[in-house]
């Protein structure tokens, strides 16, 4: 029978998208003695910007907030494309030396913490050879976001397999896909049909964005023209900072101002939509039935939406789906609307810790039923966290200040020697949904159940508020009435700690 011992390391990361290298970088600089790797299901740096290929893909946040806070994002334009964004994680990975630490195209299955060893099991295998994988580690950080990377979310169409023409789903463009002078349909109103309609268009004979019902859509501008004038005049990380605190502010502001004055910005959302398309345009397409920012909202640079439409290359159609044809779809309504192209652009399934199964000493841990402390740690699970951006903001913005929290806490683990830290709720909070509750989009309410909670007072509450989860992550004290710590005592040091860690072949089954 062979031994296979893990892989050491103090901290493990799971995941190497924009979190996972963020919180390598904050390590590296804040936590420069650890051993730390990451581990990562792909083949390559980039996690969302990675697996995301569909034609005009782009970030549906100004890169200014959505870069990482310790180096900024290094052009002008707002929202960057698909591929900018990767290569901008990639030179950020080696420009901090966490390139070399990053372990490729591993699948992990679990993770099990052992109070014995005061150590984390991690188990997986490897998706090239399908070899089994084992490390440890004393620390654990999850930054594989919330959906499921295999599987995009297809709803069953009556008439779907009928269809003479690709029937594809954004999430596994294919890349030889040849769409010129071809009917396209969209299917879908969110941020990933908003983009493929005017990235398509130019080619495509026309494009039709079908949806069952509206989304809010604004215009920002593709360049940061006020930035370009004072990089004349002031030094590149003062204009870079500047530009970073104004669009904070102002989608700060924007957020407030919705959820304060919903029908006054609701107004001024759509006076902007019919601005920008022909007069007689019928504007039940881009008017919701909810308030904004009950959804995410969605942003396009310079008007191109707009401007697929008033071309003529583009429409939209709102309308329910009766079935799928041969040569297209037949809406409820009666309408057919034909097409050589269905794109299924109706979101994605939500999924925690990329599927990994969590548990601790052998019993599984259920997600779902657990509160999170400041939104970073979970509640009874020792020495891990994980790293969840703003569903109200760029993702960056709280991601950053997540990682920078774990390194504060881990430094004050070891200036103590404390082994283990664990957040506790000692007074029965009251549990009041999941941490996307705030959001009433579709792929939220499918997903709602596998998430885990937020309670009704802080710190197992949310708060969704750039400001105050500053000044409660990186200025506030470590330790309060919820977090514990245990100092070690499993064995007298760590080398023997995790010699006594060996697994055998036929655990691979268990």
């Amino acid at each position: 029978m062979m031994i296979l011992q893990p892989l050491h390391f103090d901290v493990l990361i799971i995941g190497a998208g924009l979190s996972g290298i963020g919180a390598a970088c904050h390590l590296r600089r804040e936590c420069p003695s650890k051993k730390i790797a990451i581990l990562e299901r792909r083949s390559q740096i980039g996690g969302t910007w990675d697996l995301f290929r569909y034609p005009g893909i782009r970030s549906d946040s100004d890169m200014f907030t959505f870069g990482f806070d310790f180096r900024p994002w290094p052009g002008l334009k707002v929202l960057a494309d698909g591929p900018s964004i990767r290569q901008y994680l990639i030179d950020t990975a080696d420009e901090y030396a966490v390139s070399r630490d990053i372990h490729f195209n591993v699948d992990l299955l679990s993770a099990n913490w052992d109070s014995q060893k005061e150590l984390w099991i991690l188990q997986g295998s490897n998706t090239q050879s399908g070899k089994p994988c084992y490390y440890s580690c004393k620390f654990l950080i999850s930054c594989t976001g919330y959906y499921d990377h295999s599987q995009g979310y297809l709803p069953k169409i009556p008439g779907a397999e009928q269809f003479q023409g690709d029937y594809i789903h954004p999430q596994h463009w294919p890349e030889e896909l040849d769409y010129q002078n071809k009917k396209i349909v969209v299917i879908g109103s969110g941020a990933t049909a908003i983009t493929l309609v005017p990235a398509l268009a130019d080619q495509a004979k026309h494009v039709t964005m079908l949806q069952r019902s509206p989304s809010y859509v604004i215009s920002v501008p593709a360049f940061d023209k006020l930035s370009a004038l004072l990089l004349k005049f002031l030094p590149k990380s003062w204009v870079f900072n500047f530009a970073r605190w104004r669009n904070i502010k102002i989608q700060r502001w924007l957020f407030k101002a919705s959820k304060r004055w919903p029908h006054f910005m609701r107004k001024l959302f759509l006076r902007g939509v019919r601005k920008s398309l022909p007069n007689d345009f019928d504007m039940r397409h881009f008017t919701p039935n909810y308030s904004p920012w009950d959804q995410r909202i969605c942003a396009v640079p310079d008007d191109d939406f707009f401007a697929a439409i008033k071309s003529g290359k583009a429409s939209v159609e709102t309308g329910e789906i009766k079935a799928i044809d041969r040569q297209g779809i037949e809406l409820e309504s009666g309408q057919q609307i034909d097409a050589d192209i269905i794109i299924t652009a109706t979101g994605l399934n939500i999924q925690v810790l990329g599927g990994m199964q969590l548990s601790i000493d052998g019993k599984k841990v259920p997600i779902s039923e657990k509160l999170t402390y400041k939104a970073v740690l979970l509640e009874g699970v020792p020495n891990m966290s994980w790293v969840f951006g703003y569903t109200n903001a760029p993702w960056t913005l709280k991601a950053d200040i997540s990682a920078r929290y774990i390194c504060r806490l881990i430094n004050y683990m070891d200036e103590h020697q404390y082994e283990i830290c664990l957040a506790e709720d000692n007074e029965a909070c009251a549990e009041i949904n999941s941490v996307m509750s705030s959001l009433s989009s579709g792929y939220v309410r499918r997903g709602n159940h596998a998430l885990p909670r937020q309670g009704n007072k802080y710190p197992w509450r949310l708060l969704n508020n750039y400001e105050q989860d500053c000044k409660i992550l990186l200025q506030e004290p470590i330790k309060d009435a919820y977090l514990t710590f245990q100092s070690k005592k499993a064995s007298a040091n760590l080398e023997k700690e995790t010699a006594n860690t060996s697994i055998t072949e036929d655990m691979a089954t268990d």
